[in-house]
């Protein structure tokens, strides 16, 4: 449809932008922060009552932490000096959480400087966790308010094939979507650039011609000119080369009466001035004839349309000779020739033939007449609008999609065409591209927070669990009111669990957080690791997807992620392993029995992801365990400190004694005193998860001590200090999933949900579906705050 080519454009950029400001409007845009959640509330003692920032604390700062948290070239970018009283502290929680855990982990002030004392550290520790840190759980929670979502890259292919049923993935070729939080679903980043609008409109042309089909455009059955019979003709590259009154034919049968339109592509070797002529025959009668001024280096296609009765014909394209000049005497002037590359027959033009693909019937299920065009439309229309949307399509937005039904038909397009146009509409409206939750309207008071609508809460459960649109069940439920009714929810998350789309969550969710996506990233030293192949990655990925999927929808604990005795290989990765026993492609469950691998951290995937192309590397192993495993990571490293790489020429020994040199540099130290311990606790794995007794010449040391005092001695005995803390790591997990679930991070007014919803899962033997049902079940989840209710917290930040 080219006339409508630039009028829709525009129609659809004006309805979207004025869309977005009307969502801005609503106070929809990007714009909250978040920090992270402090501990909870403990005893509060009667000096820490007393003290005053000014009095008691400033002093304490000035007299240990000032000297290198000062000014410009403060130790890792915090600066301290800088807070003049108690509500400037309170509005930059993040920061003074780091220092909380630092003076309490006795990684501040470093080993080298002076030392608070017992009660000096005390007071200190109580009175921010007290005054700055603490968040009251026996009142109202606050569930936060979640910045309006576009669907991420994943997210859009999922939600079209859903719509379609076409298995194709047009947002491949969009932008890469930005990442906060350890996660690309989170609403603060997920902008909307001029290029990704471009590309939208692209995405939603191809979509709707692919899904449905424009009986004027659909491509009809092809005739090679090679596959054809001939006469008087031989073959010339691609196609047939025609000469004294040389044709190519085919019987064709026509499915019905109707006009068919005939497109073929040739080109001519003329005499002198004269091209060669080209006639379009049906069983002998000629039906269009051409000149041919084309030549081989750019064939030409032309067309007609003929009416045909239904039935078998002989369908010819035949070299005419009627200007064939006997008498002269050059042969270059008497010889021409044409050469037939293709034949199309398309049609019957303006009809839907019966074998129509899936997604079309999807769409439009049933036959349209001429008298039923209106009915369907509206009928197909809101169906689609209403799908794509996630809640009801209102009568007013299907009204303006017919609306391009009507102008395609009356500019002298199909109807079909515009059925396409109108869902083209759909896939660019803001009502599809965001997950769009509005307030309620002004005047209806709701106080600070409000429950979200059931369709609003069953677009949250789905792109949670499946990164995709409610199905038919799931929208059933909310039509009727009865998601929040009591076991319906928890109903239909169990059944969503157990569902093959929740492979979604492991891919997405398991994928971010784990750092699984990495690993197509990864390119060891084959000289090295001359094992590390395309496929031997993708099966390390296998075994953690694998891994992950079996706990989900088994049911299995959480803590399983820490020690489990089991996991799942194929032949490759066991020999990689050195597990007997296990022959061809299939991955299969097998026990682990000789206490070298267990959970994640014996899993080669995590191990080569943490890894240098050359070597191992402690650093990285041990804080991506702080960061992932413990949800306590580490600052960045401060500027000016040389990699470990860049100081090998003046370092010696094992990898091991070249850290502990490094870490004699005083501004590394108390950050390698937490992290590099759980690395050298993973040092018999090598860079890519095989395991090892020595590294070159020397013998692996594994052992390691913990700041808390805490020591093992191998792989093993550091999964069972780390499984110990296992409130730590169920509070990571749930602020993991939390955040993803809500796609936002975590404020410190979640703190009450965090911990309310890891104390329930405790309770529940640390089952995965409980952890997801505490999610849902929550306020955060099921909620939102009002837009001009403020955080009870004050100024939240990263």
């Amino acid at each position: 449809m080219h006339r409508q080519g630039p009028r829709l454009i525009v129609l659809l950029a004006v309805g979207l932008g004025a869309t977005w400001m009307w969502l801005c409007g609503l106070g929809l845009c990007p714009g909250w922060g978040v920090a992270n959640a402090a501990d909870g509330l403990k005893p509060i003692p009667a000096a820490v009552q007393k003290a005053g920032y000014a009095r008691d604390i400033q002093p304490l700062l000035k007299k240990y932490c000032f000297s290198c948290h000062q000014g410009e070239k403060a130790e890792a970018g915090v600066v301290l000096d800088v807070y003049k009283d108690e509500a400037a502290l309170a509005a930059d929680r993040a920061v003074w959480k780091k220092v909380f855990d630092n003076v309490e982990g006795d990684l501040m002030p470093p080993g080298d400087k002076p030392q608070p004392s017992d009660a000096e550290r005390e007071l200190l520790l109580g009175w921010l966790e007290s005054k700055i840190l603490a968040v009251r759980c026996d009142g109202p929670r606050d569930p936060g308010r979640v910045t309006i979502r576009r669907l991420n890259r994943t997210e859009y292919n999922n939600t079209v094939r859903e719509l379609t049923g076409i298995e194709f993935k047009p947002a491949d070729d969009f932008p890469a979507d930005d990442v906060g939080y350890g996660f690309d679903n989170i609403g603060d980043v997920l902008t909307l650039p001029p290029l990704l609008f471009e590309k939208y409109l692209a995405a939603a042309d191809k979509i709707v011609k692919a899904a449905i089909v424009d009986p004027n455009t659909r491509p009809g059955k092809v005739l090679l000119a090679r596959e054809m019979e001939h006469s008087l003709g031989g073959q010339h590259g691609d196609g047939w080369n025609l000469n004294s009154n040389g044709e190519v034919f085919q019987q064709f049968e026509f499915p019905k009466n109707g006009e068919y339109e005939f497109e073929i592509t040739a080109y001519g070797q003329p005499a002198g001035d004269d091209p060669p002529k080209m006639v379009l025959k049906i069983d002998g009668k000629a039906a269009k004839e051409w000149e041919i001024k084309s030549k081989e280096d750019a064939p030409e296609t032309v067309a007609t349309k003929v009416k045909v009765l239904g039935g078998k014909y002989k369908v010819a394209v035949a070299f005419t000779n009627d200007f064939y000049d006997k008498d002269n005497k050059d042969p270059r002037k008497r010889d021409r020739n044409l050469v037939v590359i293709k034949t199309e027959i398309k049609g019957p033009v303006g009809e839907v033939s019966d074998d129509l693909p899936e997604s079309h019937k999807k769409l439009i299920p049933v036959k349209v007449t001429s008298g039923n065009k209106s009915s369907v439309a509206k009928t197909v229309v809101k169906n689609f609008a209403s799908a794509a949307f996630r809640r009801p399509a209102t009568d007013e937005e299907v009204t303006k999609l017919l609306t391009l039904v009507a102008l395609a038909e009356k500019e002298g397009d199909s109807w079909e065409r515009g059925i396409q146009l109108a869902c083209q509409a759909v896939l660019v409206s803001p009502h599809f591209l965001f997950k769009v939750e509005l307030d309620p309207e002004a005047g209806k008071g709701t106080g600070p927070a409000y429950a979200i609508s059931d369709y609003e809460l069953a677009t949250r459960l789905s792109y949670f669990l499946w990164s995709s649109l409610p199905d038919e069940e799931l929208l059933k439920t909310a039509k009727a009111g009865t998601l929040r009714k009591f076991g319906t929810l928890d109903a239909q998350v169990k059944r969503m669990l157990k569902d093959e789309r929740s492979q979604a969550l492991i891919e997405n969710f398991a994928g971010q957080w784990l750092q699984l996506r990495n690993l197509a990233n990864i390119k060891p030293d084959l000289k090295r690791f001359p094992d590390f192949t395309p496929e031997l990655a993708r099966d390390m990925r296998r075994e953690t997807e694998a891994f992950l999927a079996h706990i989900i929808r088994e049911d299995k604990s959480v803590m399983d992620l820490l020690d489990a005795n089991y996991t799942f290989v194929n032949e490759r990765l066991a020999k990689h392993y050195g597990l007997e026993g296990v022959l061809g492609n299939e991955f299969r469950k097998v026990s682990l029995t000789d206490g070298k691998r267990g959970g994640l951290l014996g899993q080669a995937s995590i191990l080569t992801v943490t890894s240098n192309p050359t070597r191992t590397s402690p650093v990285k192993r041990g804080k991506w365990i702080l960061e992932n495993l413990l949800n306590s990571p580490p600052p960045p490293p401060p500027p000016g400190v040389p990699e470990l790489e860049d100081e090998k020429q003046k370092l010696t020994g094992s990898l091991r004694q070249r850290m502990e040199q490094h870490r004699e540099n005083p501004a590394c130290a108390s950050c390698h005193q937490r992290m590099d311990p759980l690395g050298f606790g993973l040092e018999n794995y090598n860079a890519i998860g095989g395991w090892r007794e020595k590294d070159e010449d020397f013998v692996i040391d594994a052992s390691g001590e913990l700041p808390g005092g805490e020591s093992f001695k191998s792989p093993k005995e550091l999964r069972a200090i780390l499984k110990k803390r296992e409130a730590e790591f169920r509070g990571c997990v749930t602020e993991k999933l939390l955040t993803y679930a809500l796609g936002r991070g975590i404020e410190f007014e979640d703190q009450c949900t965090v911990t309310g919803i890891s104390s329930a899962v405790a309770k529940q033997g640390n089952k995965f579906s409980a952890l997801v049902l505490e999610i849902v079940r929550s306020d955060a989840f099921q909620k939102r705050r009002a837009a001009a209710a403020a955080s009870p917290q004050g100024k939240s930040q990263k």
